[in-house]
């Protein structure tokens, strides 16, 4: 929500910065309620397993998003709100997904939906939202569309980029961070331009608001890669490594295997982490977990996570001074400050 992203601190102090960071909380409110009835189905199972996700919780990143963003223009309406309700369940549906593909048995500090159901439960249940959130779009118009219709092509490449894995010759950071590009940046760029299409905004403000969005989700995966390293990660409901243990790629592994090239003591970490995956008792990997946590890599992760949500915010210059952008500013730099 609102909060857990920084935009309810003291530094809005003015009258102005006050009534935007007002307006976007009451907004929040208003997709909180649309979300709850959009992904209501008359279907008994349908209806509980569309919702289990959605009340286990979630930050609102991309509503928050919308919300500033339409700040830009005439502030919040039935028609943003519309916008930030379908790009939340697009979101939502495609962690239906992501969980399958990925083998994950923890989402949002409850067992994911195909460890309740099992795969094809969780993924027709991604489809039915998916199904549900285009039905929003449409009533938008042909620009909400197209929008909608590009976004969700570029989610199913990085999916697939992601699956096969770099191709021969390619650089895996390289192709890790287009990934990302694609699975996360592009919803979260496409909530920016959305919330600027239905506020009556500038048009000429789309570019450097897609821009903000894109490598902001870039910086906010690049901090999700460290905090799953983490510890404090566990109070979440998840075990500290869960994409390590399940043999998902990310930017401390990647860097690791990287530097093991020449250095015997990463190429050592890299082994002890591979020997714990497969051993059956959890204690070496634990240790190896640890050890990750506390490496150089982990710490050149976060660096880049603060390298793009820089690059985040200078994308935002040709935008007015004012609250908005001090507000997006901030929202930038909570991306890259949270530990959750």
């Amino acid at each position: 929500m609102a909060a857990s992203l920084g935009l309810g601190e003291a530094i809005f102090s003015s009258p102005e910065e006050r009534r935007v960071v007002s307006d976007v909380e009451r907004g929040l409110e208003d997709v909180e309620a649309a979300l709850l009835s959009e992904v209501a189905f008359a279907d008994e199972l349908a209806d509980v397993t569309s919702r289990y996700l959605l009340e286990a919780g979630g930050k609102r990143v991309r509503p928050t998003l919308t919300l500033l963003a339409a700040q830009l223009g005439s502030g919040r309406s039935e028609k943003v709100v519309i916008a930030a309700t379908a790009l939340e369940i697009t979101h939502l549906a495609s962690l239906y997904h992501d969980d399958v593909m990925d083998e994950a048995n923890m989402r949002r500090g409850v067992p994911s939906a195909q460890e309740v159901w099992g795969n094809s439960v969780a993924i027709l249940t991604g489809d039915l939202l998916f199904a549900r959130a285009s039905k929003l779009i449409a009533s938008l118009g042909e620009e909400a569309i197209r929008m909608q219709a590009d976004t969700f092509e570029r989610l199913c490449l990085g999916q697939l980029h992601e699956t096969i894995g770099p191709r021969e010759g390619e650089d895996p950071v390289a192709h890790y961070i287009q990934v990302l590009a694609d699975k996360t940046g592009s919803l979260i760029a496409a909530a920016a331009r959305i919330g600027l299409s239905y506020s009556g905004a500038p048009d000429e403000y789309k570019p450097a608001v897609e821009e903000f969005g894109e490598k902001i989700g870039i910086a906010f995966q690049l901090v999700d890669d460290v905090i799953d390293l983490s510890t404090e990660f566990e109070e979440t409901g998840k075990t500290a490594g869960t994409d390590l243990r399940a043999g998902v790629v990310t930017m401390p592994t990647l860097l690791l295997q990287r530097q093991a090239e020449t250095d015997p003591d990463a190429a050592a970490l890299l082994a002890r982490i591979e020997v714990g995956r497969a051993a059956d008792g959890d204690g070496e990997l634990v240790e190896a977990i640890r050890e990750l946590r506390n490496h150089p890599v982990t710490q050149e992760t976060l660096d880049e996570a603060q390298r793009w949500a820089r690059e985040a915010q200078n994308a935002l210059a040709p935008l007015p001074q004012g609250p908005v952008r001090k507000a997006l500013t901030r929202f930038a730099e909570s991306i890259v400050e949270r530990t959750s």
